[in-house]
């Protein structure tokens, strides 16, 4: 078979999935959400403090211990490096919100309205109402990739996932459809 001329790309599903960075960072840099927000720009401080022993011409550590938020991370490294410019360019052209209404492969969204990263107003987007292809699976609790129940399954956004799964390869099945033969949009 040869894999380069067919897609196999059936079905997919996200989880907490941070479709508008902006909105995802403004969150995160939030007072309430300092324990978070620290521990992650800790990490990528980290990183680039790494990279800068690896290859210093790419990766400058100067201005790094004065960044106090994600925002202004992105916007003094993450966005020049990859040439966005700014973080508010690098946001608005790499989040996902961009491409909703493009997507042709069923897809699951899995959000928690208390998720405390990834607002929930971002699902409001209206490619969850017009595009066939989005199912939105919202809950009242779960924050962020916390989806644990008190009763079994006490993971159950993993057989959640797994039955949709299970769900969209029998409909293809059903329809004739073999997963290699799904197209790409």
């Amino acid at each position: 078979m040869n894999f380069a001329k067919r897609n196999s790309l059936t079905g997919v599903v996200a989880v907490s999935t941070p479709i508008d960075l902006a909105a995802c960072v403004r969150e995160m840099d939030k007072p309430s959400n300092a324990l978070y927000s620290r521990r992650f720009l800790s990490r990528l401080r980290g990183r680039v403090r790494r990279k800068s022993v690896l290859t210093p011409n790419l990766y400058s550590t100067d201005g790094l211990s004065d960044v106090k938020t994600i925002w202004e991370f992105d916007d003094r490294f993450t966005a020049p490096l990859f040439g966005f410019g700014t973080a508010a360019q690098y946001y608005e052209t790499q989040s996902a919100a961009r491409f909703l209404d493009a997507i042709r492969v069923r897809t699951l969204v899995v959000a928690a309205k208390d998720d405390p990263i990834v607002p929930f107003e971002v699902y409001n987007h209206s490619a969850f109402q017009t595009n066939p292809a989005l199912e939105l699976l919202a809950t009242e609790h779960g924050g962020h990739l916390g989806f644990i129940s008190r009763r079994k399954p006490k993971f159950w956004v993993d057989r959640a996932a797994l039955d949709w799964m299970e769900g969209v390869l029998r409909d293809g099945e059903l329809q004739g459809t073999k997963a290699d033969e799904v197209a790409f949009p």
